[in-house]
């Protein structure tokens, strides 16, 4: 897959991420946040499976030959590192807002390059540093944080963009071994889904009913989100290292305020256009300086 392609996967899944929000915001308005992600990335899984049966069935054993536990490994670590991120930020919106929520959440952009220096010291290109704080910057003019009060959630949105992050730096690992991204959709879709649905027995009140009137919000969050999008996250990130692929994905809260102000009649203020503006240009950054630099070295 080339590096164009790449990008396109990732503007596709920051799309879908961002109109999702709606979905996962009104989802829970007759079932518990567990409940609610346990159908929804059961709904992923049970989505993607004909897409593994028709374009990695036949190549997928080679590409296991390669290193069958650590595949195991990783996917099963993606997978919980997503069910903890998801759980997190689904539970914090029952005790703060959408706004602090959508902030605090961003927090996994600067987290990212943090992490990865920390674990494999891995050296960031200078240009996702100010790519981050243009970020930061947006997400706090793009939420109107300014007006919000600090809420009890906002810790579990924190720490849920901790797991964000780890979710991102470690899709980039087990792309760059094996080249199945739809059967890591698989995988972690049914982690997610499995251990969801074991809180949900412990902590949450089953109701069925409660599932069929958030049908519309279930298939949309679960198919497009939990499932397609999910994927194309992996498919982005074999040509995208996960600083700039984190950078990126923070164009989710840019869609998602512009899906309000379409789907919701949410007024845009001139502080919120800013915030965009900030974050589409923190992205631009991340992608254009390293390129230029790339294309020197080629001339020279």
């Amino acid at each position: 897959m080339s590096k164009s392609m790449s990008l396109f996967s990732a503007l596709a899944c920051t799309l879908i991420w961002g109109t999702t929000f709606i979905a996962q915001d009104t989802g829970m308005d007759f079932i518990g946040p567990y409940l609610f992600n346990g159908v929804r990335f059961f709904v992923g899984f049970l989505a993607l499976v004909p897409f593994f049966i028709f374009i990695e069935k036949k190549n997928y054993k080679k590409e296991l030959n390669k290193n069958k536990k650590e595949f195991i490994k990783y996917s099963v670590l993606i997978g919980i590192f997503l069910f903890l991120a998801s759980a997190l930020q689904q539970v914090s919106l029952q005790y703060t807002d959408v706004a602090n929520a959508a902030f605090f959440t961003i927090f996994y952009v600067p987290m990212v390059p943090i992490i990865v220096f920390f674990l494999f010291k891995d050296k960031i290109h200078w240009s996702n540093w100010p790519s981050v704080i243009l970020c930061i910057l947006g997400g706090y003019l793009l939420t109107n944080f300014y007006d919000a009060t600090i809420r009890k959630g906002d810790a579990l949105v924190i720490l849920g963009a901790i797991f964000w992050a780890l979710h991102i730096i470690y899709v980039g690992k087990i792309i760059k071994n094996f080249n199945l991204p739809i059967l890591i959709g698989l995988v972690q879709t049914l982690v997610v889904s499995s251990l969801s649905f074991l809180f949900a027995v412990f902590f949450e009140e089953i109701s069925v009913d409660g599932i069929f009137k958030q049908t519309t919000q279930i298939l949309y969050a679960g198919i497009l989100s939990g499932g397609f999008a999910f994927v194309l996250q992996i498919y982005a990130q074999k040509n995208i290292t996960p600083t700039p692929a984190a950078i990126i994905f923070s164009l989710e809260g840019v869609i998602a305020t512009i899906a309000a102000w379409i789907l919701l009649s949410q007024l845009l203020n001139l502080n919120n256009i800013i915030g965009c503006m900030f974050i589409l240009f923190g992205v631009l950054i991340s992608q254009i300086v390293p390129e230029l630099k790339i294309n020197k070295i080629k001339q020279n």
